[in-house]
């Protein structure tokens, strides 16, 4: 029985010799999300392009619910954006007929309303094409020469795709709670916050494939029983584990199902839970990077701006470069 689970992850490019502070402020963290398809315009779902400071994704959806007067399941949104940061996404609202709503009524010192529109059919999760990061890290000290070798590493060879701490919870409690869950058979009658700890110990799960194949150096090259996500991709995958077997075959069969064993009543939990096997990309590529710093001793920082496609964890780059702290949160972890 597993009782206990370290989020520490290997690195590939040789590990960060610089430190450095992460969202001091909410502007040091900015999101944009890139909707990737054209709004026609017209349609029963409204739009809604909304740029939040400090608040999370789902309690913004509840708010927009609340003043459409429609149910939480008609609101719709690409992905989960950081609360801890300024965030621009989009949220679709189901209202075939009826009295226009004054979107206005959102906007507050937290939110400001961009732009709203129509279209066809309901926003779903991960249907956006891309995030935006910009983001400043702080109290940075260390080996600054060292930075433009590393980020050319980063954009030649994009880093390891992890799944960032905080899918897991502050301390790692979401994995404690799948734990409960999965093993010892305790029941979660919130659905929203089973779904949360079933992800949780699939990321985990995937994390140790990665961190397997970061230490072997292989993370990068597909190689006989790897599996590409589509016809056109020769970059090698890990299992997002559930219902079916597992579509590698040889070595890399073998590394997966030795996981299986060690994490046995994790699998068997997923697998009896409704998930099905999935595959997610091993290596993260790291678009329109730019960097810039500002290193005069104490109080010396980086900026740095790039795109990442859906799924991607910043925190993921951030780490291959810096080896980062983030304010002490603990008392309002919970607010999510």
């Amino acid at each position: 029985m597993v009782d206990h689970f370290p989020l520490t992850c290997e690195y590939a490019h040789g590990g960060p010799q610089l430190e450095g502070l992460l969202r001091f402020k909410p502007e040091d963290f900015q999101v944009d999300e890139v909707l990737g398809f054209e709004l026609s315009g017209e349609g029963e779902h409204e739009y809604l392009h909304v740029r939040k400071t400090g608040l999370n994704t789902a309690q913004l959806a509840k708010d927009i619910a609340r003043l459409a007067s429609v149910k939480p399941m008609d609101v719709g949104y690409a992905g989960l954006k950081d609360r801890h940061a300024i965030t621009s996404q989009w949220f679709s609202v189901y209202r075939p007929k009826g009295e226009a709503v004054d979107w206005s009524q959102l906007e507050n010192e937290q939110v400001q309303l961009l732009q709203v529109s129509r279209h066809q059919q309901k926003l779903r999760r991960g249907q956006h094409a891309a995030n935006q990061f910009h983001l400043r890290l702080t109290d940075c000290s260390g080996n600054f020469d060292s930075l433009q070798q590393r980020f050319e590493q980063i954009e030649r060879l994009g880093v390891p795709n992890y799944f960032g701490p905080q899918r897991f919870g502050f301390g790692g409690g979401n994995l404690a709670a799948a734990q409960r869950l999965l093993v010892e058979k305790q029941p979660v009658r919130n659905r929203q916050l089973r779904g949360l700890y079933l992800s949780a110990a699939r990321s985990y799960l995937f994390n140790q494939v990665l961190r397997q194949r970061v230490v072997e150096g292989s993370w990068l090259d597909f190689e006989a029983g790897d599996v590409a996500l589509d016809a056109s991709s020769k970059r090698p995958t890990g299992p997002l584990w559930g219902r079916g077997r597992l579509a590698s075959g040889q070595r890399i069969a073998e590394l997966e199902n030795h996981l299986a064993d060690k994490f046995a009543g994790w699998c068997h939990g997923l697998e009896h839970a409704g998930l099905k096997q999935e595959r997610r990309s091993l290596c993260l590529p790291v678009a329109d990077l730019k960097w810039c710093c500002e290193a005069s001793g104490v109080g010396s920082s980086i900026e740095l701006s790039f795109g990442l496609p859906v799924g991607g964890y910043a925190t993921s780059v951030v780490r291959e470069v810096v080896n980062y702290r983030e304010p002490d949160r603990s008392r309002d972890a919970h607010k999510g």
